[in-house]
């Protein structure tokens, strides 16, 4: 099937890369939420704007192997080809029921309905339920500590993503996953190791659903417990660079407030894995704002001050760089529910794709999100031209 196509598509092309050293996509996790960073990258590539680095966390890193493990002509298409095959119902509930919804309990029930087909029979290519049941019978080992087997989703990785072609460094990748012993919150990266399906598989590995993912005798968890967006690595890495970040969030933290127990659920899932972007944002901005003042200050130092050890404490702090952090946010509709970020029916992965596609077009007709700050400015310009509504 061909990619989702827009008749306003051209607007947001562009003729010149961006004045930035550095173009980032930074991917959250949020399950079956994920095609809405398929349609917003399908955008980006439309515009010519290929990432240099890609940083995910749970299926943002599926989503970001998938895209760094092809070449730029191909990216699209793997990444169509997977949420294909995992929005195919096991149970062969129609993904589309042949016919329009026009309300908003009627979308409600239907999505419940698939949302309960993959609890029972998994997601093509993904997961499946693992037999006999852990709850029945106790696993042997961690490993087969899960409700589900992911095998399939290995398979899935090696037919889809080069990792050869990912661990040349052609595009920068990291992908954050948490020691299960430790706690502590990793970021697996092909600057440092070279990465295979396991790290990918690792970052997703979201207890009791998946089971822990065993890397050089560690075993790892889904990154979302910990930290759910891929923000402070990627901007707090050095050396610093000019960047332009597309921030492709599943979970908004902003919502509306619930009318009932599905709704409640659905919020606080929200609030929890929001990971806070707008704040983590807010304080980056801070910081620059004091890096680029300890850069503008030791410039006017007399030589002999430069030399103490409080202004070379500032020196190794101070930085004149510039970013732009683009948001592209996931507002799901009231009757998706709590299950929504497990419920791959075909019909609902369309509607994630369109609506990320069509999110990113309306950002990137307005040229201001391309432009690098002037040396005026403090350093940290954000946006959010989708949730503005901004033509």
């Amino acid at each position: 099937m061909p990619a989702a196509r827009s008749p306003i598509h051209k607007t947001h092309r562009r003729k010149e890369r961006p004045q930035f050293e550095r173009i980032a996509l930074l991917l959250q996790g949020g399950g079956a939420l994920g095609s809405y960073q398929g349609g917003v990258y399908q955008a980006l590539a439309e515009a010519d704007l290929h990432p240099d680095w890609i940083a995910g966390i749970s299926i943002g890193a599926i989503n970001a192997a998938l895209i760094a493990g092809n070449p730029a002509e191909k990216r699209v298409d793997r990444l169509r080809e997977f949420w294909e095959t995992v929005s195919k119902s096991p149970l062969g509930l129609p993904g589309h029921f042949g016919f329009e919804i026009k309300n908003e309990y009627s979308h409600r029930i239907i999505n419940q309905l698939q949302s309960i087909g993959a609890l029972l029979g998994g997601a093509p290519g993904f997961f499946t339920p693992r037999l006999p049941s852990p709850l029945i019978f106790p696993p042997e080992s961690i490993e087969t500590l899960s409700y589900y087997d992911v095998s399939a989703l290995k398979a899935t990785l090696l037919r889809l993503v080069d990792f050869d072609l990912i661990n040349s460094g052609e595009t920068h990748l990291s992908v954050g996953a948490v020691n299960v012993s430790t706690g502590n919150f990793v970021y697996f990266d092909n600057d440092c190791c070279d990465l295979t399906p396991s790290h990918v598989m690792a970052s997703g590995s979201l207890p009791p659903g998946f089971p822990a993912t065993e890397i050089d005798g560690e075993l790892y968890w889904d990154g979302g417990l910990v930290s759910n967006t891929p923000l402070q690595w990627v901007l707090d890495s050095e050396p610093r660079r000019d960047t332009l970040a597309f921030q492709i969030d599943l979970w908004s933290a902003r919502g509306e407030i619930p009318r009932n127990l599905l709704e409640l659920e659905s919020r606080q899932k929200e609030i929890r894995y929001s990971s806070r972007t707008r704040a983590a944002t807010d304080q980056f901005k801070k910081l620059q704002k004091l890096r680029r003042a300890s850069a503008k200050l030791l410039e006017r130092l007399p030589g002999e001050l430069r030399q103490t050890p409080e202004a070379e404490l500032l020196a190794s702090a101070a930085d004149d760089k510039v970013y732009n952090i683009v948001h592209l946010i996931y507002r799901s509709r009231r009757y998706e529910g709590a299950s929504k970020d497990f419920e791959f029916s075909r019909r609902t992965m369309e509607e994630h794709w369109k609506a990320g596609y069509n999110d990113c077009v309306r950002t990137l007709r307005h040229p201001e999100v391309l432009e690098r700050p002037d040396d005026g400015h403090d350093g940290v310009m954000t946006f959010d031209l989708a949730q503005d509504s901004r033509e």
